[in-house]
């Protein structure tokens, strides 16, 4: 058999090319994608550069520890402890390191630090002279101000002014210098220390015990880098995209090959009847088809595993460029990933040809006397199981995310299996719909003055299977990118629906970014006249969860009297009005009831005991709240500006504007705020890791569509050749062949756009129940001219190919 299938691969080549490129394209992704990984991973850690000339530094315990029947258990506090003084009195030549919020007025996001700390880098002097007196600063280059300049400069306290004194180079972050005397009185709070000793002396005198300072050197001086929370967040995400473009470009692979060797064992039936006739067994006939698939993968798979490493950099490069990978990633040489790939894509090959195989060797030998190709059946009983299967499996994911956890209904690691079970259950289930389809979409054809539209229409209807296979690269395609794109914007529709709609302030004062708002500011805002405001600052609580864990829980420190009239808090019992320092309101998510005391660990890891007097609704923007006593040092991200009655708008904005002017901040009404997505979002912006994932998988089925369509159209069209041969000599034209062809195509292109449409249908639907109740009414968004962009492309490649094959394989009839 194996003889056999290498002379039907030498003959029938047309007919596997789309499989052969599929799995060469998935084979080299995965190497490219696993080459990626190896090389994020295997990266080292970028080298110290807060603290890069000083061999020892000395930093408070980053970590909360608390111990519970079961042992110890951690977390990273939210909130800095500092280093005792007592601790940096040991050391009389250490570089005592304050770390503060500091900016100038209008200038890049900065840091305050002494000026002692600039050694610890080092940053030197390239104009000037080093800040002395407590009205003098240095700034890093591109700071905001040159030599000489008297700026304004915004702490956590409020704008104060200076004299710019020197400008140094430019350092990891942007940095304000003051004197070590002005540092010490803006932030008491000791950082870090900065040490030229041995460090075995450092940590004799530091000692070792719980919550003990930490004695950094080597490459751990990187930890406390401004840089390492984002560096970890790059690996990670490096790790999120390549996962998801890999896991789909393997479900893509599976597909495609499968939609190929069906559609040639349902062209090949004939053949295989022969084989059974001259003696042939069943099992026979599927290996034959098993050694095909083998034979192929075999060569795409080593061909992509050995061509897929060369992708690597240029992959890396276009992460670095979105700031989802690390800037300094260095490509692995490994051998691993092509070794990993080579046996996936050979995998992957049997796994799409196994049904393919068994429906061969199902072909009975009476079949070879049969003059009609018309389609007997087109469903058997294993399809109807793995789709009807594969259907009721994505339903009840669906149904129990919709019950249990609604919120995590938009998260790709929930969103993507199920879009991938919906699209396996449209492609298994689509024989079944392609003739009511079909029936709706060619009737207005049927309606046109000659016989093309009856004969396109008697075409697709007479082989449902085989047009069920041509379908499914634009069913893949479409549905894919309008459910998985069409539930990002309504996650993000969602969560703009949950953060805007309780807001009752017509206008909002929101830092610029890097910053928060100050103290003066928010006392400067509470004195506007005709007003109401309240702050908001994030902060954290830690829960102790069943002994064993520690739970670290994002908590909103606001004003407890002002905050019902600038925003509409869902409560389900207690109310604001009884929230003091001693008190939290929470979320259903922490198991407990009115009236009861809750143990908690505050930001800085002070143990507290709270009591809980109210209940937050399901549909909360927010896990729990407490008043300002529980923010230390963290400054309001956001202050809600409420007019009283009778006051003037215009009044209110131009008073805000002066307000907030010097200040780093700026105020924005309520309604230009929900309308700006990066607002109301924080002013994060960038694109995540999810959203970038989302468009690696559509460059991915963009691939795999035009290869699938483009080799499934020239085999249908080699297929019909001696239909089209027929029309000829019963008198049709050239040109209305050709229209008939087109049309055709347009048909099946047709046909799995609207079963892509059901299939996202069933994905957003399913999504919208989950998000409404968290978010409650809510629209379904999609990307029309995205969706109208693919669509569009599918049906001019479609055109493309039918009609390019008609004109190479037919041949003019001899009259």
């Amino acid at each position: 058999m194996l003889i056999l299938a290498l002379s039907t691969l030498r003959t029938r080549w047309v007919s596997f090319l789309g499989s052969f490129a599929a799995l060469f394209l998935g084979t080299a992704l995965i190497a490219a994608t696993g080459q990626v990984l190896a090389s994020t991973v295997t990266t080292p850690d970028r080298a110290p550069q807060r603290y890069a000339a000083a061999p020892v530094v000395v930093v408070p315990d980053g970590r909360l520890t608390v111990h519970g029947r079961q042992g110890a258990t951690g977390a990273p506090l939210a909130e800095p402890r500092g280093l005792p003084a007592a601790l940096a009195a040991r050391f009389p030549g250490a570089v005592v390191d304050r770390i503060f919020p500091a900016r100038v007025a209008g200038g890049p996001p900065a840091v305050g630090r002494p000026w002692s700390a600039a050694r610890t880098a080092p940053q030197r002097i390239t104009d000037g002279r080093a800040p002395a007196g407590d009205s003098e600063i240095a700034l890093s280059a591109g700071g905001g101000g040159t030599v000489g300049d008297r700026v304004s400069v915004v702490t956590a306290d409020g704008v104060a002014r200076y004299t710019v004194v020197g400008v140094t180079t430019a350092g990891q972050q942007g940095t304000v210098f003051f004197s070590d005397a002005q540092a010490a009185t803006l932030s008491p709070r000791i950082d870090a220390l900065a040490l030229w000793e041995p460090a075995q002396r450092v940590r004799a005198a530091v000692g070792a015990h719980e919550n003990s300072p930490q004695v950094l050197t080597g490459p751990d001086r990187a930890l406390p880098d401004p840089t390492r929370a984002a560096d970890d967040r790059a690996r990670n995400n490096a790790t999120t995209v390549v996962g998801i473009a890999g896991g789909f470009a393997a479900f893509v692979a599976v597909f495609v090959v499968s939609s190929t060797f069906a559609f040639a064992v349902s062209q090949r039936r004939r053949e295989f009847a022969l084989l059974r006739t001259v003696g042939a067994t069943r099992r026979q006939v599927r290996r034959m088809v098993h050694a095909e698939a083998w034979c192929l993968a075999v060569i795409a798979a080593a061909l992509g595993a050995l061509t897929g490493p060369l992708a690597t950099r240029l992959l890396l490069d276009r992460l670095i460029a979105l700031g989802t990978a690390p800037a300094w990633t260095v490509p692995d040489d490994s051998l691993v990933p092509s070794l990993v790939a080579f046996p996936t894509g050979v995998l992957v090959a049997l796994l799409g040809a196994a049904a393919a195989a068994r429906r061969a060797g199902r072909v009975a030998a009476a079949e070879a006397l049969r003059e009609a190709a018309v389609e007997t059946r087109a469903m058997t009983p294993a399809r109807w199981a793995l789709g009807v299967g594969a259907l009721g499996t994505a339903l009840v994911c669906m149904g129990v995310t919709a019950v249990g956890d609604p919120a995590s209904a938009a998260h790709n690691k929930t969103a993507m299996p199920v879009v991938m079970l919906l699209v396996a259950a449209a492609g298994l289930l689509a024989p079944v719909a392609v003739r009511p389809v079909t029936r709706l979409l060619a009737a207005p054809l049927e309606r046109l003055r000659g016989a093309t539209g009856t004969l396109v229409s008697a075409s697709v209807l007479a082989s449902a299977r085989q047009t069920a296979l041509t379908v499914a690269p634009v069913l893949v395609t479409v549905g894919v990118a309008a459910a998985l794109l069409g539930g990002a914007a309504t996650g993000d529709e969602a969560k703009a629906a949950m953060r805007t709609d309780p807001v009752r302030a017509e206008y909002l004062v929101l830092p610029d970014a890097g910053s928060g708002l100050d103290r003066q500011l928010v006392d400067r805002l509470g004195e506007l006249p005709g007003v109401e405001v309240a702050t908001s600052a994030p902060s954290s609580l830690y829960t102790l969860e069943g002994d064993t864990a520690l739970i670290r829980r994002p908590v909103e420190a606001v004003d407890p009297k002002e905050l019902p009239s600038v925003l509409e808090v869902p409560l389900s019992a207690g109310s604001f009005g009884a929230l003091d320092e001693h008190s939290v309101v929470v979320s259903p998510t922490w198991g407990v009831g009115l009236g009861d005391r809750v143990r908690v660990w505050r930001a800085d890891g002070s143990r507290a005991s709270l009591t809980v007097v109210g209940l937050l609704g399901a549909d909360s923007p927010a896990d729990a709240y407490t008043t300002r006593d529980h923010a230390f040092s963290a400054l309001p991200t956001v202050a809600y500006v409420k007019l009283r009655a009778g006051a003037s708008p215009s009044r209110v904005e131009a008073a805000l504007r002066t307000a907030t002017a010097g200040h780093n901040a700026h105020a924005v009404p309520r309604d230009a705020w929900a309308a700006c997505s990066e607002c109301a979002d924080g002013g994060g912006g960038g694109r995540s890791a999810s959203r970038v994932g989302l468009l690696a998988v559509l460059a991915v089925i963009l691939a795999y569509t035009t290869i699938a369509l483009v080799n499934t159209v020239l085999m249908a069209a080699a297929d019909q050749a001696p239909e089209r041969r027929a029309l000829r000599l019963l008198g049709a034209r050239r040109g209305q062949v050709l229209r008939c062809v087109a049309a055709e195509a347009l048909l099946v292109v047709a046909i799995g756009t609207v079963l892509a449409g059901g299939t996202a249908a069933l994905s957003l639907g399913g999504l919208w129940i989950s998000l409404v109740q968290i978010a409650g009414p809510l629209g379904i968004s999609l990307p029309w001219a995205t969706l109208g962009a693919l669509t569009a492309g599918c049906a001019v490649l479609a055109v493309l190919a039918s009609v390019g094959a008609a004109l190479l394989t037919d041949r003019p009839a001899r009259g």
